[in-house]
């Protein structure tokens, strides 16, 4: 029996005009993810040809070809039409930019801002059209949060409010638990999860009507451990899992939830190196005695340098997280997890899968490895509880200075 033959000559070409086809279809975006996915399926067919039967073959590469289109391809999405989106936080990076891609789309922004004569709402103000609206609110302020939400539901009651982008956050310190004045969890508490709570249930019954949309940005800081952001870590841990609780809640109203887990991009904040060394010596300025004793000025200065030389590996190009938002607004099934940015899929796939050791390594190696506090190091014993009365007399007991740091 003669053996069925690969095709050749004419055959591949309409097999490659045919799979053109199926690429234009597919909605694919040009760039490297799809040159890569074309290499190797070209590999691929290499290694067909010389290893497999020709049926077998062709098996194997019409299920890696669907596999790459399904995965490259954009997901359908929805019009923009006259839809409204509600964007927390856009007086800079991720916020800023997402109100101007949405503005240029079609979308009715309300765009809210903690300075309306800042640089940002007045570059939103220039570069935007008239559909887009600058509000001012502060998060840990009930009283901005009621006015945005009776602005919002005077001016959408036509169009109804299709999304909420909560991507305004908050951080300012960097440093050990211990080190970390309770204040700053609360700080981050009170923007990152309880402002955000208290705008989103306001919100509820405009995105029930509309069966619209809730984004949230987050960060891997609340998924795993990151050396000296425990403060603003928590926060986003927590207002994670309430995105996660309003998935479930929200599902039969149509409601669906978006969370976006970004890598570190060069976001103004993030580049702010003046506000840094000032948060730098606040803390330092502050600490009770006895941890500054226990730990050193210069442990907290090797901290906040090891902290900025991180910061040089930020990704300047934000459209990703933009694409990401952008993406989780419109499209017709959006993921419920989105990881724009370089190397976070390896973050989390070290984080869920290799041992503990390894994981703190790998955050301690990109991100802060911490040096020895002054009192662990060899020949820095700490002085006894004994020395440290006899250093203080006059001390009446009671809870340590400390103990409300």
């Amino acid at each position: 029996m003669e053996r069925w033959a690969w095709p050749s000559g004419g055959a591949w070409l309409l097999v490659a005009a045919r799979a053109l086809l199926q690429l234009l279809r597919a909605d694919l975006r040009v760039g490297r993810p799809l040159l890569a996915a074309l290499a190797l399926l070209a590999m691929l067919d290499w290694l067909c040809q010389r290893l497999l039967p020709p049926l077998a073959a062709l098996a194997v590469l019409a299920a890696a070809g669907w596999i790459t289109l399904s995965r490259l391809a954009r997901p359908p999405r929805l019009p923009v039409a006259t839809r409204a989106v509600l964007i927390t936080g856009c007086d800079t990076g991720f916020g800023k930019e997402t109100a101007k891609q949405l503005d240029a789309m079609g979308f009715t922004v309300l765009a809210t801002v903690l300075d309306l004569d800042g640089p940002g709402a007045r570059e939103l103000r220039a570069c935007c059209s008239l559909r887009l609206k600058l509000l001012q609110m502060d998060l840990t302020k009930p009283a901005d949060i009621s006015r945005v939400l009776e602005f919002t539901k005077a001016h959408t009651s036509g169009t109804g409010l299709w999304g909420l982008v909560n991507n305004a956050g908050h951080n300012d310190v960097v440093a050990d638990v211990e080190l970390s004045p309770v204040a700053t969890f609360r700080s981050c508490m009170e923007v990152n999860f309880f402002g955000a709570l208290e705008l989103t249930k306001g919100l509820l019954p405009l995105l029930r009507r509309s069966r619209g949309r809730i984004v949230t940005v987050g960060s891997p800081a609340g998924d795993m451990p990151y050396p000296c952001l425990a403060a603003y870590g928590t926060s986003k841990a927590a207002i994670v899992l309430l995105m996660d609780t309003f998935s479930c809640e929200l599902l039969p109203w149509g409601i669906k939830v978006s969370v976006i887990q970004p890598g570190c991009f060069k976001t103004e904040s993030v580049l702010n190196v003046g506000r840094w060394e000032l948060r730098k010596r606040l803390l330092l300025a502050n600490l009770p005695g006895e941890l500054l004793q226990a730990y050193g000025e210069d442990y907290i200065e090797h901290l906040h340098g090891q902290f900025l030389h991180s910061l040089r590996l930020a990704l300047p190009d934000l459209s990703p997280v933009v694409d990401a938002i952008t993406d989780a607004l419109l499209a017709a099934q959006p993921r419920r997890r989105y990881y724009p940015g370089r190397g976070v899929g390896l973050m989390y796939f070290i984080h869920y899968y290799l041992p503990e050791s390894l994981r703190r390594r790998f955050l301690q190696t990109f991100f802060i490895s911490p040096c020895l506090p002054r009192a662990l190091r060899p020949g820095q014993a700490g002085p006894t509880p004994a020395q440290e009365a006899a250093q203080d007399p006059n001390q009446n007991p009671g809870p340590s200075p400390a103990a409300a740091w």
